[in-house]
């Protein structure tokens, strides 16, 4: 399998274009085991632990918000921008020819201005910090290795308002999705946009071969977990989740079924604060598994 791709430059020099398009399908086809693999352990190897019991607390509502409307809006717009840079990103890879250039650069402009708008509300309106994992969740993530390890059938453990796996992914994600941003925005001054003409010498060929494969990279990563994100989505298991980042609620049992009020205390956080945790929180679920 080929890993990067190089072409002659005007000087006859082999400088680096990206990388070689194998990787895709090496992607998808992670995408496609994960799915099958996790889908298989569950449903055949995992070991069944007992559900935890609700409790009774007369003073929680019915409906439990979940996410505001902003946070989903903000999740609906980023995941429109990210299937359309990955449609006309790799769609051309695969046969599919349309012209894809305009499109794809201003798909990725809107996604860093939705990126930057989370961050900006996340610092002011939210807790940023707590989104991600530290010290508790280490140990967590190490102990639940062994169990799967061992098979034995855990418990389900009451969280706050982001439990590990989605503070995992959404971390992962971050940082595939800012690299994917910043190469993207060096990557348009190449291009004649509405904005300026191309400037292809902005760069030296060596630098320009380093950022075409930085963000080619970015891309791959980011269909294999693209894949993994929809696959729990629709878990039936977790479909209550996506429920909540459509109608913005879950319902009074979800809440005591799988969090720890002391963990996520209702009405004492600022649009999504966890109680407890390591500091302030991001909507994680803009861009985790549901």
């Amino acid at each position: 399998m080929e890993i990067l791709r190089t072409a002659p430059n005007p000087w006859g020099q082999e400088v680096l274009v990206g990388v070689a398009w194998d990787l895709l399908w090496a992607a998808l086809f992670a995408g496609i085991l994960f799915v099958v693999g996790h889908a298989l352990y569950v449903s055949i190897m995992a070991p069944k632990a007992p559900r935890t019991a609700a409790e009774s607390a007369p003073d929680v509502p019915e409906q439990v918000e979940r996410h505001s409307s902003a946070s989903r809006t903000f999740h609906w717009l980023t995941a429109i921008s990210m299937f359309t840079l990955l449609i006309t990103a790799f769609f051309p890879v695969i046969g599919v020819q349309f012209a894809w250039v305009t499109i794809h650069w201003i798909a990725g402009i809107a996604l860093t201005l939705l990126i930057i708008y989370h961050i900006v509300h996340a610092t002011m309106k939210q807790d940023f910090w707590s989104v991600w994992i530290g010290k508790k969740e280490i140990a967590q993530a190490l102990s639940s290795v062994g169990k799967f390890l061992r098979r034995e059938p855990a418990k389900e453990e009451r969280s706050g308002k982001y439990p590990l796996d989605q503070r995992a992914y959404h971390n992962a994600v971050t940082l595939v999705s800012v690299g994917a941003i910043v190469t993207g925005i060096l990557m348009m001054v190449g291009v004649d946009t509405w904005f300026w003409a191309s400037n292809p010498y902005f760069l030296s060929d060596s630098t320009w071969g380093l950022v075409f494969v930085m963000h080619g990279v970015c891309g791959v990563l980011l269909v294999t977990t693209v894949i993994a994100h929809v696959y729990f989505a629709i878990r039936p298991e977790k479909r209550w989740m996506t429920r909540s980042m459509i109608k913005g609620w879950i319902t009074r049992e979800e809440y005591l079924e799988h969090y720890d009020p002391a963990m996520w205390q209702l009405g004492s956080e600022s649009a999504g604060a966890e109680a407890g945790g390591d500091g302030p929180s991001a909507d994680p679920d803009a861009v985790a598994p549901a």
